[in-house]
């Protein structure tokens, strides 16, 4: 029994290779899995099967629970979901980045049911990071192209990356309406939902140019923290809650706060899928519309234009955002997150799915960000990046009463 851990570049079309490892037309040293029946277990895969389970109203992935996989966290549905691929007795399993979006304790339980796993089944482990290379498995190789030809991985490791020419950040276009130092600040804030606590007695202040990192386990409450801060959850009212100046419920609309952050999310990609231009989606971030309906001054242009120097990706200006790369589409969609310098940006674990060289760009476009301009940084995400160095972090830390917040410098 075989089994391989394959690193792929950003470059790769990850979904026509796993096509064609599930179809049994491989060619090469991966032949020997074409006579045999293959499952994938993907974070898609798990979506594509909950939406299953809820369009039939069934339990299928696990039945013992009496559940639908939906109803549970991101952590033990990885757990649940791989019991039943197990379950489907498979020759092999392709797990494709297996390890994104989990807190540590449960990639080291991951990794210790893999290598259980390996006894019985063969696994194909598809990861873009060399962190994620999994020890046990003996077959380790990379592929970097769409010809999707098997190379040695060791070549990788000491790439020189391409730096970002980080000296032409833009000033911002006008200057932001808000000028105070305290941008967010909670004050023994909780959070229930049908009697259960997610957070409980939270107090945390954010102030102008910070850089925070915010951790926790899966199922803490950070997508909760989040909700607050930008206003979406109604469940900030009434509470300690000041959001740029004013109490949460005292009259402000969710656009006034809105106007102040700029947010990045990995789900904001699916937004834009016509056939906007790079150029026209950074330019659409002026506007805070998905398509560009207004015609940009010849300032805004200019803007534009320095962010893409700054970017290295001038030439690329007229292509479709939907043909970059999905490295080159993280970039473009943080620098139109911060085009108006807000005074808060939210990065929701925006090197998700990256490899390593195009994680090496974002870090450098964050640290740039925080290096010259004034704006507060909340980057949210599971990993310790090495390159990333947040001036303090904010820690969920789960209790059956619900999570408390520790801030750690």
């Amino acid at each position: 029994m075989q089994h391989w851990d394959i690193l792929l570049s950003n470059q790769v079309n990850k979904k026509a290779f796993i096509e064609i490892l599930l179809s049994g037309e491989v060619t090469g040293e991966l032949a020997i899995f074409n006579n045999q029946k293959g499952i994938l277990f993907s974070d898609i895969a798990i979506e594509k099967f909950i939406e299953k389970e809820y369009q039939y109203d069934s339990v299928e992935a696990s039945p013992d629970s009496h559940r639908q996989l939906r109803t549970f966290s991101s952590g033990e549905r990885k757990k649940e979901f791989l019991k039943y691929c197990i379950n489907q007795k498979p020759d092999f399993i392709i797990f494709d980045n297996p390890f994104d979006h989990l807190d540590q304790a449960s990639r080291v339980i991951l990794a210790e049911s893999l290598k259980d796993l390996t006894e019985d089944i063969a696994i194909i482990q598809l990861v873009n990071r060399v962190t994620d290379v999994l020890s046990f498995v003996e077959n380790k190789a990379q592929i970097k192209d769409n010809t999707f030809e098997l190379h040695p991985i060791s070549k990788i490791i000491d790439t020189q990356f391409k730096t970002l020419n980080t000296a032409g950040i833009p000033k911002a276009l006008e200057p932001h309406s808000f000028h105070e130092s305290v941008l967010i600040k909670m004050e023994n804030v909780s959070v229930s939902y049908e009697d259960r606590k997610i957070v409980d007695n939270i107090s945390w202040t954010i102030k102008q140019g910070e850089f925070w990192q915010l951790i926790g386990p899966n199922g803490s409450g950070k997508s909760t923290i989040l909700s607050l801060i930008t206003g979406d959850n109604p469940k900030g009212f009434g509470q300690n809650l000041f959001l740029f100046g004013r109490k949460k419920g005292t009259g402000e609309s969710v656009w006034d706060i809105k106007k102040q952050i700029g947010i990045f999310t990995t789900s904001m990609t699916d937004l834009f899928q016509k056939s906007h231009t790079l150029e026209q989606m950074i330019l659409s971030g002026f506007f805070d519309s998905i398509g560009l309906y207004i015609e940009p001054t010849t300032h805004q242009k200019q803007i534009v234009t320095q962010w893409l120097e700054v970017i290295e990706m001038t030439a690329l200006r007229k292509k479709r955002f939907i043909d970059l790369s999905i490295g080159q589409q993280r970039v473009a969609l943080i620098v139109r997150a911060v085009l108006k310098h807000p005074p808060l940006l939210i990065l929701d674990e925006p090197v998700e799915g990256l490899d390593d060289e195009n994680v090496d760009l974002v870090i450098q476009l964050i640290n740039t960000i925080k290096q010259e301009t004034n704006v507060s940084i909340l980057y949210v995400s599971h990993r310790i990046e090495a390159g990333l160095a947040p001036t303090s972090v904010f820690e969920l830390l789960p209790t059956p009463t619900g999570s408390i917040g520790q801030i750690k410098h």
